[in-house]
Protein backbone atom coordinates (compact mmCIF):
# COMPACT_ATOMS: atom_id res chain seq x y z
CA UNK A 1 0.00 0.00 0.00
CA UNK A 2 0.99 3.66 -0.18
CA UNK A 3 3.93 4.26 2.11
CA UNK A 4 4.06 8.07 2.42
CA UNK A 5 1.38 10.72 2.22
CA UNK A 6 2.19 14.36 1.52
CA UNK A 7 0.37 17.26 3.20
CA UNK A 8 -1.99 17.86 0.28
CA UNK A 9 -3.19 14.25 0.29
CA UNK A 10 -3.53 14.35 4.06
CA UNK A 11 -5.81 17.38 3.77
CA UNK A 12 -7.89 15.58 1.13
CA UNK A 13 -8.22 12.53 3.38
CA UNK A 14 -9.20 14.65 6.40
CA UNK A 15 -11.86 16.48 4.39
CA UNK A 16 -13.19 13.18 3.01
CA UNK A 17 -13.41 11.69 6.51
CA UNK A 18 -15.16 14.78 7.92
CA UNK A 19 -17.76 14.91 5.16
CA UNK A 20 -18.46 11.20 4.63
CA UNK A 21 -17.64 9.88 8.12
CA UNK A 22 -15.74 6.99 6.51
CA UNK A 23 -12.12 6.42 7.47
CA UNK A 24 -9.57 5.82 4.72
CA UNK A 25 -5.80 5.87 4.44
CA UNK A 26 -5.53 5.81 0.67
CA UNK A 27 -5.91 8.74 -1.67
CA UNK A 28 -4.24 9.49 -5.00
CA UNK A 29 -4.67 11.56 -8.14
CA UNK A 30 -5.25 9.98 -11.55
CA UNK A 31 -6.20 11.98 -14.66
CA UNK A 32 -6.94 15.14 -12.62
CA UNK A 33 -9.41 13.18 -10.47
CA UNK A 34 -8.92 12.66 -6.75
CA UNK A 35 -9.58 9.01 -5.98
CA UNK A 36 -10.31 7.70 -2.49
CA UNK A 37 -10.01 3.98 -1.72
CA UNK A 38 -12.48 2.70 0.89
CA UNK A 39 -13.54 -0.77 2.09
CA UNK A 40 -16.26 -2.24 -0.12
CA UNK A 41 -18.96 -2.46 2.61
CA UNK A 42 -18.59 1.31 3.25
CA UNK A 43 -18.84 2.42 -0.39
CA UNK A 44 -22.47 3.57 -0.21
CA UNK A 45 -21.87 5.46 3.04
CA UNK A 46 -18.83 7.18 1.53
CA UNK A 47 -20.70 8.29 -1.59
CA UNK A 48 -23.78 9.37 0.37
CA UNK A 49 -27.40 9.47 -0.65
CA UNK A 50 -27.64 10.55 -4.31
CA UNK A 51 -23.87 11.23 -4.30
CA UNK A 52 -24.31 14.06 -1.80
CA UNK A 53 -20.91 13.57 -0.12
CA UNK A 54 -19.00 13.42 -3.40
CA UNK A 55 -20.73 16.55 -4.71
CA UNK A 56 -19.90 18.44 -1.52
CA UNK A 57 -16.23 17.42 -1.56
CA UNK A 58 -16.03 18.22 -5.29
CA UNK A 59 -17.46 21.69 -4.72
CA UNK A 60 -15.07 22.41 -1.87
CA UNK A 61 -11.96 21.21 -3.75
CA UNK A 62 -13.21 22.22 -7.23
CA UNK A 63 -12.01 18.88 -8.60
CA UNK A 64 -13.54 15.61 -9.77
CA UNK A 65 -13.89 13.04 -7.01
CA UNK A 66 -14.16 9.26 -7.30
CA UNK A 67 -14.47 6.49 -4.71
CA UNK A 68 -13.22 2.99 -5.52
CA UNK A 69 -13.42 -0.21 -3.44
CA UNK A 70 -10.33 -1.52 -1.70
CA UNK A 71 -8.93 -4.82 -2.98
CA UNK A 72 -6.47 -7.19 -1.38
CA UNK A 73 -4.05 -9.38 -3.25
CA UNK A 74 -3.46 -9.78 -6.96
CA UNK A 75 -6.82 -11.47 -7.66
CA UNK A 76 -8.64 -8.13 -7.49
CA UNK A 77 -6.07 -6.30 -9.59
CA UNK A 78 -8.19 -6.19 -12.75
CA UNK A 79 -11.23 -4.86 -10.91
CA UNK A 80 -9.14 -2.21 -9.16
CA UNK A 81 -7.59 -1.00 -12.43
CA UNK A 82 -11.03 -1.04 -14.11
CA UNK A 83 -12.54 1.13 -11.37
CA UNK A 84 -9.61 3.59 -11.42
CA UNK A 85 -9.51 4.14 -15.21
CA UNK A 86 -13.29 4.15 -15.69
CA UNK A 87 -14.88 5.28 -18.15
CA UNK A 88 -12.02 3.92 -20.31
CA UNK A 89 -12.52 0.21 -20.94
CA UNK A 90 -10.01 -2.53 -21.65
CA UNK A 91 -10.14 -6.24 -22.43
CA UNK A 92 -8.13 -7.69 -19.54
CA UNK A 93 -5.40 -6.99 -17.01
CA UNK A 94 -3.09 -9.78 -15.96
CA UNK A 95 0.00 -10.16 -13.83
CA UNK A 96 3.11 -11.54 -15.56
CA UNK A 97 6.54 -11.60 -13.92
CA UNK A 98 5.66 -8.91 -11.34
CA UNK A 99 4.45 -6.64 -14.15
CA UNK A 100 0.89 -5.78 -15.16
CA UNK A 101 -0.10 -6.28 -18.80
CA UNK A 102 -3.28 -4.48 -19.89
CA UNK A 103 -4.69 -5.43 -23.28
CA UNK A 104 -6.99 -2.88 -24.85
CA UNK A 105 -8.34 -1.76 -28.20
CA UNK A 106 -6.79 1.03 -30.22
CA UNK A 107 -8.83 3.95 -28.78
CA UNK A 108 -8.73 2.63 -25.24
CA UNK A 109 -5.00 2.08 -25.52
CA UNK A 110 -4.50 5.72 -26.52
CA UNK A 111 -6.67 6.88 -23.61
CA UNK A 112 -4.79 4.68 -21.13
CA UNK A 113 -1.38 5.92 -22.31
CA UNK A 114 -2.28 9.60 -22.56
CA UNK A 115 -0.36 12.50 -24.05
CA UNK A 116 3.32 12.16 -23.28
CA UNK A 117 2.62 8.85 -21.51
CA UNK A 118 1.33 10.83 -18.52
CA UNK A 119 -1.61 8.56 -17.63
CA UNK A 120 0.50 5.46 -18.08
CA UNK A 121 3.09 6.83 -15.64
CA UNK A 122 0.36 7.78 -13.13
CA UNK A 123 -1.25 4.34 -13.31
CA UNK A 124 2.15 2.62 -13.04
CA UNK A 125 2.94 4.64 -9.90
CA UNK A 126 -0.45 3.78 -8.37
CA UNK A 127 0.04 0.05 -9.05
CA UNK A 128 3.58 0.21 -7.67
CA UNK A 129 2.33 1.78 -4.43
CA UNK A 130 -0.69 -0.48 -3.96
CA UNK A 131 0.48 -3.86 -5.20
CA UNK A 132 4.31 -3.55 -5.19
CA UNK A 133 4.36 -4.14 -8.96
CA UNK A 134 7.48 -3.18 -10.89
CA UNK A 135 6.10 -2.37 -14.31
CA UNK A 136 3.08 -1.66 -16.48
CA UNK A 137 2.61 -2.52 -20.15
CA UNK A 138 -0.35 -1.54 -22.28
CA UNK A 139 -0.81 -3.65 -25.42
Amino acid sequence: MISTIDMKMMRYINLFERVSRVSTRHCFVYNNTIIFVVPKPLMSKAVGKDGKNMKKIGEILRKKIKVVPMVTGEEGLGDFVKSVVEPVTFNKAELKDNSVVISAGRQSKAALIGRGRLREKELGEILKNFFKIRGLRIV
